[in-house]
C-alpha cells in the first residue's frame, strides 16, 4: 500500500469523494471561525482546504506522513503550519488546539488509540476531537463495487473491511478505548457523479493506498478480468456513486467528566 503518490493522482483516486465528505464532517463537527484546528493526516489538503475557508490561514496546522502531500499542501497553502510527521507521535504543543479532526486517517494509523490519544493531547481543554472512515465493513464505501469485484475474482482477498475503523461502532469503541468522553456518532453521505466507466476506472491504476497497490499486483490478464467485471457491476453512465463515512467527535475525559458534573 502506498501514498507516496503525487496529488493530482490522489485528487483523481480518493479526492473525488474526499472532497465533500470534507464539508459535511467540518459542519458536522461544527467547527467555528476563531477556533485554532488541526488537521492530522492532511493528505494534499482535502480537510485542509475547508478548515482555511472556515477558519482563515493562521489558524490551520496539518501535517501527514506522505512527503508528496505535504509538499503539495504547503505549496497549495504557503501561509499555514504544513509538517511531516505521524499521528501517533506529533510535535505540537500540549492543548495548542480548539480541533483536531482526521479523515480517512485513522484506518492506516499504525496504532489508531496511540493515535487518537495524541489528538487528546494537542486539544485544549473544551475542544472536540472528531474521525471519520469510510464504512467499508457495511459495503457503503465509495470503492465498494471495485472490492466486490476483487472479492468475486480473488475471494481470499481481505480488501478493507477489517482495518480500523471501518465498521458500524467500531471508531467509538476506539475512541473509548482512547480515553475519549461524550462521543457522539453519525454516518455523513455524500454522492459523486460520474460522467462514464472510464472515468471512474483510471484513478484506480494510479496506485493510491490498497486499491491502487492490489491493480498493479496484477497481471495484465488479471487486471483485464476485474476492470470487466467491475464495469458489469456500474451501472450505465452517466451514474452516481453514493459513500457513507463512519463519524465520531468526542472530548479529552476530563472535559466529559467536568461537563458530566456540572449538568
Amino acid at each position: 500500500m502506498s501514498f507516496e503518490v503525487a496529488a493530482s493522482m490522489y485528487g483523481r483516486f480518493m479526492g473525488r469523494y474526499a472532497d465533500p465528505l470534507a464539508v459535511e464532517f467540518a459542519r458536522w463537527v461544527d467547527v467555528q471561525p476563531g477556533q485554532r484546528a488541526l488537521d492530522v493526516g492532511c493528505g494534499p489538503g482535502t480537510l485542509t482546504a475547508v478548515l482555511v475557508d472556515l477558519l482563515g490561514a493562521d489558524q490551520v496546522a496539518a501535517f501527514d506522513p506522505s512527503p508528496p502531500f505535504v509538499e503539495a499542501t504547503r505549496a497549495r497553502f504557503p501561509d499555514i503550519d504544513v509538517r511531516e510527521g505521524v499521528a501517533e507521535q506529533t510535535s505540537y504543543a500540549d492543548g495548542e488546539f480548539d480541533v483536531a479532526l482526521a479523515q480517512l486517517v485513522v484506518h492506516f494509523m499504525s496504532d489508531p488509540v496511540a493515535g487518537l490519544r495524541e489528538m487528546v493531547r494537542v486539544t485544549r481543554p473544551g475542544g472536540v476531537v472528531a474521525a471519520c472512515v469510510w464504512d467499508f465493513g457495511g459495503g457503503r464505501s465509495p470503492l465498494n463495487t471495485f472490492w466486490q469485484a476483487v472479492h468475486e475474482l480473488d475471494p481470499t482477498h481481505p480488501g478493507e473491511t477489517e482495518l480500523p475503523g471501518t465498521r458500524e461502532g467500531h471508531l467509538a469503541e476506539l475512541a473509548a478505548v482512547a480515553g475519549l468522553g461524550e462521543i457522539e456518532s453519525t454516518a455523513l453521505v455524500v454522492k459523486v457523479p460520474h460522467a462514464s466507466f472510464d472515468e471512474w476506472w483510471e484513478p484506480y491504476t494510479f496506485g493510491v493506498g490498497p486499491a491502487g497497490s492490489y491493480v498493479n499486483g496484477l497481471g495484465d490478464a488479471a487486471r483485464s478480468a476485474l476492470r470487466g467485471r467491475c464495469e458489469e457491476l456500474c451501472p450505465p453512465a452517466p451514474f452516481e456513486v453514493s459513500a457513507a463515512a463512519w463519524a465520531v467527535r468526542a472530548r479529552p475525559p476530563a472535559q466529559a467528566r467536568a461537563a458530566s458534573a456540572a449538568s
